[in-house]
């Protein structure tokens, strides 16, 4: 199991070269100039001078990039040009927010989606079957502001169940904090749900109709214990995968939704970012979401071989 974790890792270090350099490239391409921000409205010559030679926007682009980059290797991300802080510690203050708005949600989609899908594969051309294929596509289809205002004027303005909009810190107020974001990891939950119901459907029915499935009820075992511990148990291996997949984009910030509960995330984060033209700050944000789904990967990679016990043979 280590040599596997090892490879992976060694795989995802030239996939990070990468993101790195595209990470950098883009910031270039995009409009505007950052020094004339950084210069004021007076935009006096020697200032605009000193800036670039002190951001060594003079230097080769390559080594404009690998001085970047040795200062991403040392922890430093830059400096943002409108809050002068560096770009590193904006973000350490938004991964908890974030983080707990990722999990909250992902809570909702796997206590609803997974359910619902093996309920939907069991119960295959029922009533039952059809209503939660119904749940699921309106989940798709429903937009996250839509149903995020929705529930503001229902719990929020109508019956005064839950704040608004804002947040508060977990290690502050823990019961406050979760009321802040009940409603918004609901409403990333609920995509998510529908999401995950639609493989898990897939992925039972597949695995309901293999034979050791059909022996085990041959067998006599009751139909709970065929479901759960024969057939979801090899179903659930494409499931974790995509929990991962989709827990890594959580992670990159839900930023309809932060906007619409006024959440302090990564969402953000970046929007304020690119607004304003803060190029230090879209990059690192960029480049910390990257990292996250690529670890998501390892993690997902992990599990799934210590859920294959012909995978971790292979080892």
């Amino acid at each position: 199991m280590l040599s596997f974790v090892l490879r992976r890792i060694l795989i995802a270090i030239p996939t990070l070269l990468l993101v790195s350099v595209f990470v950098f490239t883009l910031q270039k391409l995009l409009p505007g100039d950052p020094v004339l921000v950084m210069a004021g409205e007076e935009r006096d010559p020697e200032v605009i001078a000193f800036l670039r030679e002190q951001y060594r926007l003079n230097d080769p682009i390559i080594v404009q990039y690998f001085h970047w980059l040795g200062n991403v290797l040392q922890g430093d991300l830059g400096m943002s040009l409108r809050t002068r802080q560096p770009v590193l510690e904006l973000i350490l203050e938004r991964i908890p927010v974030t983080f707990q708005l990722a999990v909250m949600a992902m809570s909702f989609a796997v206590a609803i989606g997974i359910p619902m899908g093996i309920l939907s594969a069991v119960k295959k051309g029922t009533w039952l079957d059809y209503v939660a294929n119904f749940v699921a596509l309106s989940g798709l289809s429903i937009p996250n502001f839509w149903l995020g205002i929705l529930l503001i004027l229902l719990v929020s303005v109508n019956l005064g169940w839950l704040p608004a909009s804002g947040y508060v810190a977990f290690w502050s107020d823990p019961l406050r904090s979760i009321q802040t974001l009940l409603m918004p990891a609901f409403v990333l939950g609920t995509a998510l749900a529908a999401t995950l119901m639609r493989h898990t459907r897939s992925a039972m029915l597949g695995v309901l109709q293999s034979d050791y499935v059909r022996t085990a009820r041959a067998k006599g075992l009751r139909e709970r214990v065929v479901v759960m511990k024969h057939a979801f148990r090899n179903g659930v291996l494409p499931i974790v995968t995509l929990s991962a997949l989709l827990f890594g984009e959580l992670l990159a910030g839900a930023v309809l939704t932060e906007q619409i509960f006024s959440i302090p995330g990564f969402g953000r984060l970046i929007v304020d970012a690119v607004f304003n033209r803060d190029y230090a700050v879209v990059q690192g944000v960029v480049l910390v979401t990257a990292v996250a789904f690529i670890a998501m990967n390892l993690l997902a990679d992990v599990a799934y071989a210590l859920l294959n016990p012909r995978m971790r043979a292979a080892q």
